[in-house]
């Protein structure tokens, strides 16, 4: 039984040490299939369906343009033949034997068939009206015929526009998707794009990385608690509950230390990759934690995948800094802090290294442990040897996971049996090895300390030591000859301790396997004074009046935070993992989507659940409501979005209708501002808008949508935000976005780590934008906050959400920019102020 518990719990040590970039290359590759896949589909039900509605409605598209204009059969058959479609040649074949090219002989033709003139105009006419219905059910097909009227009328008309508008169209993997160009937009080539004139201010990082990294917490002198999540260094202080950041690093931190000087910070990262896919080279940092100026880059280029552990000597007052990358040999190299040289290197070992420190008495000597192994090296003229500790007779666990050293020069490790080992150095067996026998590293001593395995242990000034257990999640003080004095035990839901830093000697700070850190001694027990989500993240929502926001991710928590106190109201479990979330306008609850389909709003006073429901099978994609509250749209990956009826405060739902027309599972669906209409996104890359008044009617005619102003705007396809796709997007580049609620600007969440903003509206292509890094994973979503003073940006597998403050600009809103921006020759009212 513990053998199978230790196990589990050394899993998220060991695991993502050995196998990242395997893991993440087959789930990008399986994604891209899964993608491929459903485009597949989507673009043979799409070309069906229009092989269909051209079948039906050629033949008698045709005779009603004979009947008003003989001279229309050549445009149509030139119609026919730009589309591409197998009925045109039909129609081509068919129109030479029933005389098309002859339209008197046609209308004979006709006319002896019904005999009367005024009953073929009411036969035409009913034709003509049934080519309306089928017109209606393809925007394609109505724009065509509209183009169709225009030019067999006016044969000076042949161009790409028409009196009621534009379109244009932007290309992802191939498919074309149409954009309607607004009515208050006159010249679209003359539109100029230009980044927003506000700009991001990192103000605050939620979250710690705890869960599968180890000795990342260190206290300064100056107050400031130190570490790392995603790609930012955090310096927290306790008492002011203040942040300062360093990020330098362009992928996730892996590892810390810090320097004898209690100044200078070592931090390495991961290898990570670019947006082409191709690898970014790893490296460490040193850096001031007092100026954050980066004094020294160490091993670009040399370092492979990452960096695993680092340490600085202490002898020669941390002249040298020792570091394991995270190679399959787990590469050990020794460099020069100050010239950031290369001292020395040599292959360690196969198996995961978890730890590494120079001998404080001597930096010739460093030790590493780590998978089913310790080892002792010495550097000699720059060159390594290596002596195995010996187990002896004790049981060989399969993890060391940590180590210290004594004040007597003792190597004390911790393990995955619990046990608190004392290695020593033991004269060479000369009688039984011969005169070629050395000095060995073997156990002098084994200490029961926990169940389950020791995490981490550190030592106190007097000789004491502090270990943290892993399944039992216990807090031990040890005297110096490890005799225990004090224990307590953190609560559960903080996970087990994953390391310790001592602040003063009584005060304590703990990290936890659970994204947390605690502050407190044994007499006071222990609070968290950083919190956050231990998985992967996709549900974000801002209060619509307060500075609050709720998440929800795949840890199955749904938390709310205050974005002024930077702390964590509440965090509730739930049976299933949420994907969605949204609050109610009045903003007394929230709803929740979650993973079965399933779905339930959350009173945010009680935390109870005040109302929940079920929408088919899958997972929920989208959780919003209308402007006034009075309707709820919930989004599927069944393809189908769900509405309900809102009263009660937000406390009673009844299903009103269901929006049937998607052929893909609903990303991101957006109400208009008068709450009647929907616009909505699919996996395969669709827009379609709904009429909810009219019983979730699917509106055919796209282009009536042009100019409908929109509530809010999540939706990543669509005419006002078409600028934020880059070149060559593959469709899954952007995660999420965001108007601001001013109207002015629009944050994107990428699948590159990257949060940009544009200016909104951004219509054209290769729109530029501000760019900002801190992430280390996709960018799952952003939302401003309700007086756009803030923006939140959540990470994915990264657990981190950063908190953006917004570096206010010029004046003017998105109506003024289009009137601007466009031709001379546009007249416009005079713009009204921006709000914010």
């Amino acid at each position: 039984m513990d053998s199978s518990t230790n196990s589990l719990d050394d899993a998220s040590a060991d695991g993502s040490a050995e196998f990242p970039d395997r893991a993440s290359m087959m789930e990008v590759r399986l994604q891209a299939q899964e993608d491929e896949i459903t485009l597949l589909k989507s673009s043979l039900a799409d070309a069906l369906r229009r092989i269909r509605l051209h079948d039906q409605l050629l033949p008698l598209l045709k005779q009603q343009l004979i009947a008003v204009n003989p001279g229309a059969a050549r445009v149509l058959n030139q119609v026919c033949c730009s589309d591409g479609c197998t009925s045109s040649k039909r129609l081509s074949s068919s129109s030479a034997n029933d005389g098309i090219r002859h339209p008197a002989t046609r209308v004979r033709r006709n006319s002896e068939k019904l005999g009367n003139p005024e009953r073929q105009r009411k036969r035409l006419d009913k034709k003509a009206a049934s080519s309306a219905n089928l017109l209606t059910r393809s925007p394609s097909l109505e724009n065509r015929a509209k183009e169709l009227v225009a030019s067999a009328g006016s044969p000076g008309s042949r161009r790409g526009t028409y009196s009621q508008g534009q379109s244009i169209k932007m290309f992802i993997r191939g498919r074309p998707i149409t954009m309607y160009i607004p009515s208050n937009i006159q010249n679209y080539e003359d539109l100029k794009m230009e980044p927003p004139s506000e700009r991001l201010e990192l103000d605050w990082v939620y979250g710690y990385r705890g869960r599968d990294c180890r000795a990342n917490l260190y206290f300064l002198p100056t107050g400031e608690a130190v570490y790392f999540i995603a790609c930012v260094v955090v310096l927290y202080h306790i008492n002011n509950r203040t942040q300062r950041h360093y990020r330098k690093h362009t992928d996730c931190v892996r590892c810390l230390t810090l320097h004898p000087d209690k100044v200078r910070v070592a931090s390495g990262q991961t290898a990570g990759v670019d947006k082409d896919g191709k690898p970014l080279q790893p490296c460490v940092h040193i850096w001031d934690s007092t100026t954050l100026v980066t004094l020294q880059q160490i091993g670009l280029g040399t370092f492979q995948r990452g960096v695993g552990s680092v340490a600085f000597s202490f002898a020669d007052s941390g002249a040298f800094l020792c570091v394991i990358d995270d190679s399959n040999e787990h590469m050990l190299s020794v460099w020069d802090c100050n010239k950031g040289t290369k001292h020395a290197e040599i292959k360690s070992t196969n198996e995961a290294v978890f730890a590494v420190e120079f001998n404080p008495s001597d930096s010739t000597n460093i030790i590493t442990c780590g998978k089913s192994h310790v080892y002792f090296w010495t550097l000699t003229a720059g060159q390594f040897t290596k002596k195995q500790g010996i187990f002896g007779k004790y049981k060989k666990p399969k993890f060391i996971q940590c180590f210290v050293f004594s004040l007597t020069g003792d190597v004390l490790t911790g393990d995955s049996e619990g046990n608190i080992l004392t290695w020593g150095k033991s004269a060479a067996d000369v009688k039984t090895l011969g005169k070629g026998a050395k000095e060995t590293f073997q156990i002098m001593r084994q200490t029961r300390a926990h169940e389950g395995s020791v995490f981490t242990l550190c030592t106190l000034q007097g000789g004491a030591l502090l270990s943290g257990g892993g399944k039992d999640r216990k807090i031990i003080r040890w005297s110096a000859d490890l005799a225990p004095e004090r224990e307590c035990e953190i609560p559960e839901n903080y996970g087990a301790v994953r390391t310790l830093a001592d602040v003063d000697g009584e005060e304590l700070l703990v990290g936890t396997t659970r994204n947390a850190i605690l502050r407190g001694t044994f007499s006071d027990g222990f609070v968290a004074i950083v919190q956050g989500h231990v998985d992967e993240m996709w549900g974000l929502a801002t209060h619509p009046s307060q500075n609050i926001f709720f998440t929800c991710g795949h840890d199955r928590q749904v938390c709310l935070w205050k974005t002024e106190e930077h702390t964590l109201d509440w965090c509730i479990t739930l049976e299933e993992y949420g994907l969605c979330a949204d609050f109610c306008p009045n903003g007394s609850v929230v709803s929740v989507g979650l993973s079965t389909g399933r779905w339930m709003v959350l009173d945010l006073l009680t935390r109870e659940v005040v109302s929940e429901s079920t929408d088919g099978n899958e997972q929920l994609s989208v959780m919003r409501y209308s402007p006034d509250g009075s309707f709820l749209a919930v989004g599927s990956h069944d393809n189908f979005i769900y509405i309900y009826n809102v009263t009660e405060s937000g406390r009673r739902y009844t299903r009103f209708g269901k929006c049937n027309g998607h052929s893909s599972f609903i990303t991101h669906l957006d109400w208009s501002k008068d709450g009647k209409y929907i616009m909505s996104n699919s996996g395969d890359y669709e827009i379609l808008y709904w009429d909810i008044a009219a019983g979730c009617k699917l509106l055919r005619n796209r282009f009536e949508s042009k100019d409908r102003e929109w509530a809010s705007y999540t939706c990543v396809l669509g005419f006002h935000v078409m600028g934020v796709w880059l070149e060559g997007s593959d469709g899954t580049d952007i995660n999420a976005l965001c108007r601001s609620h001013s109207e002015r600007m629009v944050a994107v969440a990428d699948d590159f780590c990257k949060v940009h903003l544009f200016q909104y509206p951004c219509p054209k292509p290769k729109a530029p934008s501000h760019k900002y890094e801190g992430h280390g994973s996709h960018v799952t979503n952003v939302c401003f906050t309700h007086s756009d003073s803030h923006l939140l940006s959540m990470g994915g597998k990264d657990t981190c959400i950063l908190q953006w403050r917004v570096i206010r600009g010029g004046v003017g809103d998105s109506r003024e920019r289009l009137a601007s921006a466009s031709a001379s020759s546009t007249s416009t009212s005079s713009p009204e102020p921006a709000t914010s």
